[in-house]
């Protein structure tokens, strides 16, 4: 495996080991996925570097764009849930606790 490959690929498995296992503030879960669309980035970009197809060259520039409205649709989740419930605490915002 080259070690591009190994990069993206541990970058990836990093952020989906960090969105499984801690998951105690909204924050550190929005950034664990930023982290995954980051390194899928990487991924695409040097998947579409390696074909030379012009084809394939816009994909990683449409996956940037979404990755962008997912931060932004996730940083403003995270400002209505501060306002709302105080904390950013992933347990809190459990709709059937009492």
């Amino acid at each position: 495996m080259a070690p591009a490959h190994f990069s993206f690929t541990l970058a990836f498995i990093l952020g989906f080991s960090g969105l499984a296992f801690h998951r105690k503030h909204l924050l550190s879960a929005l950034l664990c996925l930023e982290a995954m669309m980051l390194s899928l980035y990487v991924a695409m970009g040097l998947w579409s570097f390696q074909t030379g197809s012009i084809v394939f060259s816009s994909a990683p520039m449409m996956l940037l764009a979404f990755s962008a409205c997912e931060a932004s649709a996730g940083l403003a989740l995270l400002v209505a849930t501060s306002r709302t419930h105080g904390t950013d605490h992933l347990k809190s915002l459990n709709l059937l606790q009492c």
